[in-house]
């Protein structure tokens, strides 16, 4: 009876993970410096097989105290307040290459050439049209993003479990066709990541977007494996809230990416 619990807080056991996590990030960037000096990829996917391999570990972990009853309310409560200030370090982190291109759009003066200065995009960098693919891009995103409503709205409000898987699947198909194109567009880009500021912007910018549809993606697809196991309910389902959040999320951001870089912008 002592040891009873009589709180509605969750005291974590002794964990290796966030260990693991450290060393993993700490790998991958040296593998990453290492790659960018011609000197082959396999460290930094070392690093990266460790970081995917805590990810999945460390969540299964989180998810066998939901089911365990662990989250409690308060525990809820805090899993949120978490998740917003996760977002919110993304949104400075993007705020980062706002700013660069920004900068450079506003005031182009660079040490290539004093001919190119006052001028941007920089001579001889072909655009993409933003009304085509980067368009179609964008209603596919937002067609991805009210997919993931429908799926919040059919759980928490109907307690449809039906379409809440429907509307995961759309979500998710509809985040793999993003993906699709992007790539397609990367592939017939008519300037590169070197050897200019408006490319290295572009490409930074677009690519990290990228890079989080993608895990925005996977969010979205554990989501829907746990909605077949018969997770998440009415009133508790805050990994799904996290990932309808980051997904749309996503989506404002693309709005601001579509909007300054590649209408403003070109």
């Amino acid at each position: 009876m002592a040891h009873e619990k009589n709180h509605d807080y969750h005291i974590l056991e002794p964990s290796i993970w966030p260990l693991l996590a450290a060393v993993g990030a700490f790998i991958m960037l040296y593998g990453a410096v290492m790659l960018f000096h011609d000197n082959g990829p396999w460290m930094f996917l070392i690093g990266l097989a460790m970081v995917g391999y805590v990810m999945y570990g460390w969540w299964s972990d989180t998810i066998t105290e939901d089911r365990a009853g662990d989250h409690t309310p308060v525990v809820r409560i805090s899993l949120r307040y978490g998740f917003i200030l996760f977002i919110m370090s993304e949104v400075m982190f993007f705020a980062a290459w706002f700013w660069s291109f920004f900068k450079h759009a506003l005031y182009p003066m660079g040490p290539e050439s004093p001919a190119v200065d006052g001028v941007w995009p920089p001579a001889g960098i072909e655009t993409f049209d933003p009304w085509h693919l980067p368009l179609i891009n964008t209603l596919i995103l937002l067609c991805s993003g009210a997919a993931a409503t429908w799926a919040h709205h059919a759980l928490v409000h109907e307690n449809n479990r039906k379409d809440m898987r429907n509307g995961l699947i759309i979500a998710i198909l509809l985040g793999m066709l993003f993906t699709f194109f992007q790539a397609y567009e990367y592939s017939h880009a008519a300037f590169g990541f070197s050897g200019n500021i408006y490319g290295a912007n572009f490409f930074m910018a677009t690519g990290f977007h990228g890079a989080h549809v993608i895990i925005g993606t996977i969010f979205l697809f554990v989501c829907l494996i746990r909605v077949m196991k018969g997770d998440f309910t009415p009133e508790q389902h805050v990994g799904f809230e996290a990932a309808a959040w980051y997904w749309h999320f996503v989506d404002v951001v693309w709005l601001f990416l579509f909007a300054s870089i590649y209408i403003w912008g070109g």
